[in-house]
């Protein structure tokens, strides 16, 4: 668990760097991700404190001392762990919850390989990165983070001249985080997912990479273990009911 909570903070503050640098860091026993530091602080985004095996309390403690502005208590638990305990605690030092997702693992010993009804490739070229960058309205992947040495690597699935899925998998100690899975409502059940991250993994296991790690929404989850992906976790997202500035 803890070597799998390590490649979603390095994985997830990678990945959200590609805006602006968004870093890792320890704070006594939890994870910290928050932007570096900005010229302007009412520019910081809202911080994320990864908490596994420490009590709500000094949970709550260091992040109230420490945060910048708003932030979020993302609190991992194991399959076996009973959460009841953690929900009415953190309601009782103010917080609501947000969300619950799914944490996942996949060994990348046994990949499927399903047949892929458009074609799926890899981001490599300026072209595409434009095409995708229109689409998602963000700028487009630098020419620069394209090649092998990037930190992450972009998949699509391209049907005609139409991108209709995406993933993307970010390097992140060792492992890899699989982050952005998106697949348009038009083209959805007809496998495009499954194939999307057959390639993804296929690659990330080409690579060295010891592992592919994710969190899940309910609905997304029933696409993940057809893939080998077994759950292994939940996470519990608080936020204070009043934001906390410095």
């Amino acid at each position: 668990m803890e070597s799998a909570i390590e490649v979603f903070v390095y994985g997830y503050s990678t990945d959200r760097s590609r805006t602006f640098p968004y870093e890792a860091s320890r704070v006594g026993p939890l994870w910290l991700m928050r932007d570096a530091v900005r010229k302007n602080p009412r520019n910081y985004r809202s911080e994320e404190w990864v908490v596994h095996d420490v009590a709500p309390q000094e949970a709550d403690a260091i992040a109230r001392q420490h945060a910048r502005s708003g932030f979020a208590i993302s609190v991992m638990m194991a399959n076996e762990e009973p959460d009841g305990p953690t929900r009415t605690a953190y309601k009782d030092l103010g917080y609501r919850l947000l969300r619950t997702e799914g944490f996942f693992l996949q060994r990348l010993r046994q990949i499927p390989n399903p047949p892929a009804v458009v074609s799926i490739e890899r981001v490599q070229t300026v072209e595409r990165a434009a095409q995708l960058g229109k689409i998602m309205r963000k700028r487009p992947i630098a020419a620069d983070l394209l090649g092998d040495g990037a930190p992450f690597r972009q998949y699509v699935a391209v049907d005609g001249n139409d991108i209709v899925g995406r993933v993307r998998s970010v390097n992140a100690a060792g492992a890899t985080w699989c982050a952005a899975m998106y697949v348009e409502p038009s083209h959805r059940r007809r496998g495009i997912g499954q194939a999307l991250m057959s390639k993804m993994l296929h690659d990330d296991r080409a690579r060295g990479a010891r592992c592919s790690v994710l969190a899940a929404t309910h609905a997304g989850a029933l696409l993940y273990p057809r893939m080998g992906y077994e759950r292994i976790g939940t996470l519990l997202i608080f936020q204070p009911k009043k934001r906390t500035a410095k």
